[in-house]
């Protein structure tokens, strides 16, 4: 169903803004180049017009808090379903860069400014080389969509390849006109998809996911307060926070502090809830965790922004090992995605070495099992 957008003005007789056109293509990538945050702001640009050496030029190249990589088109009216197979075609060309090859891209758009420098500068981490474009999106932006072109980006985006459009329209009001936006796709559906076969660069390496949630929790969280309350939480910004809606009550999760190691496995008991939702029970009664726990100062200040906010889900811990104590070994999984369901055959070698270390992975049901053996003999 195509996306409709309007605004209207609020008095006692609203009306609606009469619908405008920019003057161009390159008007609107102009005005992304000064504000990215008009497309994401949760993407650092890296490119612009770059030769794909297939005849054509992607118009803007992004790169995420993971590492990999977005591509966007931007169309200004109608995007035809030509367009789609001219996105995934520079999908290809994309899927092949190399680290020295997107640095130099990099360097190219912002004059000979260091990748890595700029990386750390935005996003607080250092890029991991070994992370960089194991996965990427392809971001379309257009006024709207036919009927065709919408069908074939639901289709492939159900189907685990990572597209989705971004609609643009334009309003007249008076002499300033104003830019709306709107997203065909719920875009933490999109980054999950990218971020499934992480960090697997070899074609057809990707299995069935296997039911396992991998969580990232980030290093500059509490992981005692998380432990000892029972939850999981993400945020400063919807890329960290929207991939939490991914948990239902009943999943099995399993945390990596980036950079530290494996440090639990747990069982989702609620959806997730906001900072300004989420209570823990605490000798004085229920009360709001950002007035429980040590981190809650820093997010109460960004509560009241949706965008921002620190969102919870409420954990059963089945088993979990201080920080100084994670399993860290070469070959397991890793991704700076908070949620996400990997099938990369890295994630079932991951599993099969967690449970051998978290022992009571199950719940304590393999013991349980045992010990009603025992009784029958």
């Amino acid at each position: 169903m195509p996306i409709s957008h309007a605004i209207w003005t609020v008095d006692a007789n609203p009306q609606p803004l009469p619908v405008t056109r920019l003057p161009s293509e390159a008007f609107l990538e102009d005005m992304i180049i000064q504000r990215p945050e008009i497309l994401s702001g949760e993407w650092m640009l890296i490119g612009r017009q770059e030769h794909t050496g297939f005849g054509g030029r992607i118009d803007l190249l992004a790169i995420a808090p993971d590492a990999s990589l977005v591509l966007i088109e931007l169309k200004r009216d109608r995007t035809p379903r030509e367009v789609v197979a001219q996105a995934l075609d520079y999908a290809a060309w994309v899927d092949q860069l190399t680290a020295d090859r997107i640095a130099k891209i990099y360097q190219r758009f912002a004059g000979d400014a260091d990748l890595a420098a700029a990386f750390k500068a935005r996003f607080g981490e250092e890029l991991d080389e070994d992370a960089l474009n194991n996965s990427h999106q392809i971001i379309l932006v257009a006024a709207s969509l036919d009927d065709s072109t919408e069908r074939i980006i639901n289709y492939l985006n159900a189907r685990d390849i990572a597209i989705n459009v971004i609609f643009f329209q334009v309003f007249q009001s008076g002499q300033q006109q104003l830019l709306s936006r709107a997203w065909l796709i719920d875009p933490g559906e999109t980054q999950v998809n990218a971020s499934a076969s992480s960090p697997s660069r070899t074609a057809g390496e990707k299995e069935p996911w296997n039911g396992e949630f991998y969580v990232s929790y980030g290093s500059s969280r509490s992981w005692d307060d998380a432990r000892r309350y029972g939850y999981i939480s993400g945020g400063g910004g919807r890329w960290y926070s929207q991939t939490l809606k991914l948990l239902s009550p009943g999943d099995r999760i399993w945390v990596n502090i980036p950079k530290t190691g494996y440090v639990g496995v747990g069982r989702v008991l609620e959806p997730v809830q906001s900072a300004n939702e989420f209570k823990l029970s605490t000798p004085e009664g229920e009360r709001l965790a950002i007035d429980v726990i040590s981190d809650g100062p820093h997010y109460r200040e960004r509560s009241d922004n949706p965008d921002t906010a620190e969102y919870f889900v409420r954990v059963e811990w089945l088993d979990t090992v201080a920080a100084k104590d994670a399993l860290n070994e070469v070959g397991l999984f890793g991704n700076q995605n908070t949620v996400c369901q990997p099938t990369a055959p890295k994630w079932r070698h991951t599993i099969e070495r967690l449970k051998s270390f978290f022992r009571k992975w199950d719940g304590g049901r393999e013991e349980r099992e045992q010990v009603r053996s025992s009784q029958g003999k």
